[in-house]
């Protein structure tokens, strides 16, 4: 009897040790949610409150104009139009969102990142040179390619990436996200644009540059396209 109960014991630590490796935390959906003991005192939660569901319509799940193309008449020559959790109501919690890039000839999306979600982007129109750069595992490694109307592409969650207009006309794209809020870093931006500045001694020693060069780009005006 002892053999049978200690083949049962083990069997349910087994099942049990089974349930806490396959259970996961939820993906965070911003970019740190600080715990609180005084629920009151709180502000934000990781996502949004839900609906009563017999109060949910229709337009909770629609969002309209993403056929309109937005003015690329900036430092960077494109912008990028989101239909996240914000713009419809409906995607919470469902881990999806949809992104229009529009692109002026020459245009660029700087190199930027997603810490929340893998992204896969179709050209609808022109010609694109994409590609993302793999981690300092990987020897940072650069994967890209020229795409025309038609091709996807996918860049991996976190990875640094970017699409440049090769064309002589404008270029469209359309990019899906694995996350309702997969948010976005671009890196120039984050770097050299932060608020308050980063010590330009760090960034003179990281870039390899003198301070003058770091005073100067820190002095620029970092355009956000999103």
């Amino acid at each position: 009897m002892k053999g049978v109960h200690f083949l049962t014991s083990t069997v349910a630590i087994l099942a049990f040790t089974s349930f806490l490796v396959s259970a996961y935390d939820p993906s965070p959906l911003q970019d740190f949610c600080v715990a609180i003991n005084k629920p009151p005192s709180a502000v934000f939660v990781n996502g949004k409150f839900c609906k009563d569901p017999k109060f949910v319509t229709a337009n909770d799940f629609f969002f309209s104009g993403l056929q309109i193309a937005k003015s690329t008449a900036n430092p960077v020559g494109s912008t990028v139009t989101a239909v996240n959790v914000d713009q419809i109501a409906g995607l919470n919690t469902l881990g999806i969102s949809l992104a229009r890039i529009d692109f002026a000839p020459n245009g660029l999306n700087p190199p930027h990142t997603h810490p929340r979600g893998s992204e896969i982007l179709v050209v609808l129109e022109g010609t694109l040179y994409v590609g993302f750069v793999t981690s300092n595992a990987d020897n940072n490694r650069l994967i890209s390619k020229v795409l025309n109307k038609g091709d996807v592409f996918v860049f991996p969650i976190g990875l640094i990436h970017f699409q440049l207009n090769l064309g002589y006309g404008n270029a469209v794209a359309l990019a899906g996200l694995s996350s309702q809020n997969p948010g976005v870093i671009t890196i120039a931006n984050a770097v050299f644009g932060s608020k308050p500045p980063i010590n330009p001694d760090v960034l003179a020693k990281a870039f390899q540059v003198d301070n003058k060069l770091v005073d100067y780009l820190q002095k620029q005006f970092w355009y956000e396209n999103n």
